[in-house]
Order: structure tokens, then C-alpha cells, then sequence
């Protein structure tokens, strides 16, 4: 008796020996020359062809998460090709593995906490005074525990990330300014008073806010993080190539490294 043949569905990519199909598109015919990339990330992620409105809000906020300078992650790439520039997927693959709770995850934590406080809070705020009390309760909760709000404060931009006021404006001009968006905002206006200081709303928040406005999964918001990100961690290695750094970088801390004795 013949054992049947598994299956393995995919909505995504196939091929045959004279075409490629993509999200049900031919590629050569349909998509190459006439879809953008962002266009298409989001394509891949949501299986719905976004809007112009939806493609330029997604692709602003891929070009705010792409590079932001020397970075922990930028470095870990550059050092990484400095040891392996044979492989140059090694390099990007160690700058993007330090994607995490410091870096770049702001994003997915931000887009989680304000979409579980607004799950709990089940309705709406109708007014600016409502959002504001419902951020003044989230905020409060997240001291009380004494945990960090997600979103919240920079190490460059002290007093106020560039990135953040354009996200927004976007989305407004979109009409794709919804309530995770509303929420973080709020979040802003009230936790000087809680916390007891002032931080500005960073660029990796709102664009989880924004994200999670777009409608995409929680569990991929870092992922796209990752996806705008690849691009600026290959423009490392593109400048390493042209201008290295890395080796200085290598021998400033070698040749500083002080021995401690383990017992100290």
C-alpha cells in the first residue's frame, strides 16, 4: 500500500520550469518594475496588497529603523566581517542577532504593551481626556511593577527623537492614525507626572505604534524592525569595504584591556 504524498501549502512563493509565482502574481509579469519592496514586505507579511496610503506610512517607518549610526549592532557586523570577510552573511546575520530588549525590540515591546493595555481596556477612549486617563493607569501600572514603559526615552535624542513627530504626522495624513498611535501619544503627555521626568517618545516606539496601527501581527513587528535594518547593517559592511574602522575598533579595545585579578 503506497503511502501518501504530504503536502505543504504555501500562499507565498512557487515555481514551475518557465514561470514564478509570488502572492498569486506572476513576478516577471505582474510584480518586477511595478511593485516597491516595502510594497511587497508588506504583501509577504499581511497576503494583502497594501494601499499607497498603507505602502508610504510602512516604507517611513523602514526608513526610520534602517541605521542610526554605530550602533551596538552596526559594530557586530563590521567587527564580524573584519574576522570573516569571506562570508558576509556571518556579518549581517551578527548584527541582526542583537536585535533585542535594547535594541531594535523597542519596537515589538512598545506595539505589544499599548495593544494589551487597550485588549484590557476593551472600549475606546472617545476624547484626548480619556486617552489620558487610560495612559495615566498603564503608566502608573508599569511603575508600580517597576518596569520600564516601552517607547519611552533615548540615549541621543534627549530631548525629542526626529523620527517621531514625521511618523505620526504620516499617519494622519493617511488616515491611518488609529488607536495604538492615540495611546502612545498619550503615554507622552502624561508620564512626566508619574515618573517624575520627562522622555521623549522614541522613533523604535512609534514605529511599533504605527505598525500595529497597519494591522501586523505582534510576533512580526521586530522581524520588520530586522527587515529595515538589514539594509542599513549591509551599508556597514558596504563602508567597511570603502573606509574600515573595525580594526581600529579591535585594537582600541585590545590594547586598552587592563588585566583584573579574578579574585578582585
Amino acid at each position: 500500500m503506497s503511502r501518501p504524498v504530504p503536502e505543504f501549502p504555501t500562499s507565498l512563493g512557487t515555481s514551475d520550469p518557465t514561470t514564478i509565482t509570488l502572492l498569486g502574481q506572476d513576478l516577471a509579469r505582474d510584480l518586477m518594475g511595478k511593485v516597491s519592496f516595502g510594497e511587497l514586505a508588506y504583501w509577504l507579511l499581511t497576503l494583502e496588497r497594501p494601499t499607497a496610503q498603507q505602502s508610504r506610512l510602512f516604507e517611513a517607518v523602514l526608513l526610520g529603523l534602517a541605521d542610526h549610526g554605530f550602533t551596538p549592532t552596526a559594530i557586530a557586523a563590521r567587527l564580524t566581517y573584519l574576522s570573516a570577510p569571506d562570508a558576509i552573511q556571518g556579518a549581517l546575520a551578527a548584527g541582526l542577532l542583537g536585535g533585542g530588549s535594547r535594541y531594535l525590540g523597542v519596537t515589538e515591546d512598545t506595539g505589544r504593551f499599548l495593544a494589551g493595555v487597550l485588549a484590557e481596556a476593551g472600549e475606546e477612549p472617545s476624547d484626548e481626556a480619556g486617552w489620558d486617563a487610560l495612559a495615566e493607569r498603564a503608566v502608573a501600572a508599569r511603575k508600580d511593577a517597576g518596569l520600564l514603559v516601552p517607547g519611552l526615552g533615548h540615549p541621543v535624542h534627549k530631548e525629542g527623537d526626529p523620527r517621531t513627530p514625521v511618523i505620526i504626522r504620516i499617519a494622519h495624513e493617511e488616515d491611518l492614525y488609529g488607536p495604538h498611535l492615540a495611546l502612545f501619544e498619550a503615554v507622552g503627555r502624561v508620564h512626566p507626572r508619574i515618573l517624575g521626568r520627562t522622555l521623549p517618545l522614541n522613533g523604535a516606539g512609534v514605529s511599533g505604534a504605527a505598525l500595529a496601527d497597519l494591522g501586523l501581527p505582534l510576533e512580526l513587528l521586530r522581524g520588520t524592525v530586522l527587515l529595515a535594518r538589514c539594509a542599513g547593517l549591509l551599508g556597514h559592511i558596504a563602508e567597511e569595504l570603502r573606509r574600515p574602522v573595525a580594526n581600529d575598533i579591535y585594537l582600541a579595545v585590545d590594547r586598552n584591556a587592563t588585566y583584573v585579578s579574578p579574585e578582585g
